[in-house]
């Protein structure tokens, strides 16, 4: 069954924490449905391979290793993706940081990390993107976010702020760039199976992880941690045309866990 709404044939998308995870579904799914990719991150060995991962389904793609909460890069990420791709489409922000640092004992360098990567330079990504979506005849834009950006996380209120100010900034992009036929839209994921997740995990004794992650999973809902393809899926209806009238909304994916 051919689904033409859904399809990406003809556009070009960067992805930003393209190396693994939801950034490596996205990519590979965006391929399936015809996109040339761009994938970004801090560690070129990886994103080769999921480049290798997109040529594979057909498509071309090119490997960006970037710091995408430096502000002095972003402009270089965009040019080379409209210089070796030949245009931008569609750009994913996936690229995201955390680090344990309760509000008592939070130092300006954990803040810093967190606001720059997470927020800050999402940002100014975005506005990079968006004028050359805006002199191009429009293109989309998907922030990945969480659902620690809806509730506050205990041990990481700077991961959180800066998750409700992204949600906040996909609202003021997309009243801002409509007029420019670019559309701006958010998912907030929840228990997700990547790095940043395990992560949460990373204190406690190897012999009690799996047991605290297993006592994470029964928490939610359909008692199972999400799959990064799941955000992939979501990903590709927010950049088609699946999604054409609908800008400035967060879609939460999380298993239903914010419902309880």
């Amino acid at each position: 069954m051919e689904l033409p709404r859904f399809s990406l044939a003809g556009k070009v998308a960067l992805i930003t924490g393209g190396s693994r995870g939801i950034g490596e579904a996205t990519a590979v799914l965006f391929a399936q449905a015809g996109a040339d990719v761009a994938v970004t991150s801090r560690k070129l060995p990886d994103l080769e391979r999921v480049a290798d991962l997109v040529r594979a389904e057909g498509r071309r793609a090119i490997a960006i290793e970037a710091h995408a909460g430096r502000m002095d890069g972003l402009q270089g990420i965009v040019d080379r993706t409209v210089e070796e791709l030949g245009g931008l489409d569609v750009l994913v922000n996936n690229a995201g940081t955390s680090n344990y640092a309760p509000s008592m004992e939070m130092e300006e360098r954990a803040w810093d990390a967190v606001m720059n990567l997470d927020l800050k330079g999402l940002f100014f990504l975005s506005q990079a993107a968006g004028r050359h979506m805006r002199d191009h005849g429009g293109g989309t834009i998907v922030n990945i976010s969480s659902v620690d950006g809806v509730r506050p996380a205990r041990t990481t209120p700077h991961y959180s702020i800066a998750k409700a100010g992204l949600i906040m900034a996909t609202k003021c992009q997309a009243v801002e760039w409509a007029e420019h036929n670019i559309r701006v839209n958010c998912i907030a994921p929840g228990s997700i199976e990547t790095r940043l997740y395990n992560a949460n995990f990373a204190l406690l004794p190897e012999e009690d992880r799996a047991a605290a992650k297993d006592a994470s999973s029964r928490r939610v809902p359909q008692s199972r941690i999400g799959d990064p393809h799941e955000i992939a899926d979501a990903a590709l209806y927010f950049a088609s045309d699946a999604s054409s009238y609908v800008t400035g909304q967060t879609l939460v994916v999380d298993g239903g866990r914010l419902l309880v």
